[in-house]
């Protein structure tokens, strides 16, 4: 699948339902470690995002997070890898079953899978579409979820299926990446909101193939904001730059203050600021309409370059050179 089509089709994946196999040998917890990298630990960050609330640790390492014993044991580790043969992730489950832990698989298939059927381990094979691990959050956010115990969530996730209309932010989309061409994006967000920020950056990263690079407010009022101050001896190691601010209107009164205000320096010094909106129905479609929006920003900058937006060769490259 293309990466337009991943794109323009990625309502649907919210028609997916998980299903935990091995069901006999899960346990429900309240406690979560989401062991990934790249595109298969953002659904765990986004969850944080949607509920703050929610005792969740996103593990991006070799290994287990440096936390007491009894952390680990009230938690359920879960593995998440869309390939399964991600070696940090192979590593976290190893160490996990190591510690007779509970684990969780979930993956569309390779050697984890594997391993999760030769130990009865329960585990959740997401389908495997052929699209990047980055395109895959709907069913990889569903399948966290599933192993969440969270049935009310998935009920209101699948909403997304008919509110969420990928095709509708193409337009804005493509006009920003006009704007943006021969600039390095920086995106900014609130705190509470820095996994889409984050994600904001993969985008313009994997897809859109050019540097990018995030942070949140207010910690950027305290340091990163002098760095671009703009003083004619530096003025040309930052005039290429292209700054994004996710404006939420449930942030703290004093962040969009703050995002108000910093937007008003950077353009006072000749800067091009983007204010971006998160809007949406409910707190779902405020995530993932962000989500689709930069999705067609990072879409048509690769396609003004004249890039491939879809594959990510030089990570394949570095995996050969490293194996």
């Amino acid at each position: 699948m293309s990466m337009r089509d991943a794109i323009q089709n990625f309502n649907k994946q919210f028609e997916y339902e998980p299903k935990i196999e091995n069901y006999e040998n899960f346990k429900l917890h309240k406690k979560f470690i989401v062991a990934g990298m790249g595109g298969s630990h953002l659904a765990g960050d986004l969850l944080k995002v949607w509920d703050p609330g929610l005792d969740i640790t996103v593990h991006t390492d070799y290994g287990l997070p440096a936390m007491s014993g009894k952390d680990l044991k009230n938690s359920l580790i879960i593995a998440s890898s869309y390939s399964g043969n991600t070696e940090e992730t192979i590593s976290a489950f190893e160490e996990a079953r190591d510690k007779e832990l509970d684990v969780l698989v979930i993956s569309t298939g390779g050697k984890l899978i594997d391993l999760a059927k030769e130990h009865s381990l329960p585990y959740i094979q997401i389908p495997d579409t052929r699209i990047q691990p980055r395109s895959a959050l709907g069913f990889s956010f569903a399948a966290i979820l599933r192993a969440m115990g969270n049935e009310d969530a998935l009920g209101d996730l699948k909403k997304l299926v008919s509110s969420l209309d990928p095709g509708s932010y193409e337009d804005r989309g493509k006009n920003i990446a006009k704007k943006l061409q021969g600039k390095v994006p920086v995106i900014y967000s609130s705190n509470k909101n820095q996994a889409i920020a984050y994600n904001w950056k993969i985008k313009f990263n994997e897809t859109g193939k050019i540097p990018a690079f995030y942070n949140v407010f207010p910690e950027i009022n305290h340091n990163e904001m002098t760095g671009f101050d703009a003083k004619d001896a530096t003025r040309e190691l930052s005039e290429n730059f292209y700054f994004f601010i996710l404006r939420d209107s449930e942030d703290h009164p004093s962040i969009l203050k703050r995002m108000e205000v910093l937007g008003g320096l950077y353009r006072d010094r000749g800067f091009f600021v983007e204010i971006v909106d998160i809007e949406g129905e409910s707190k779902f479609h405020k995530i993932f309409s962000s989500l689709i929006l930069a999705d067609w920003i990072a879409y048509h900058t690769a396609e003004q370059y004249g890039l491939e937006s879809e594959q990510v060769p030089m990570v394949e490259e570095f995996k050969k050179l490293i194996s």
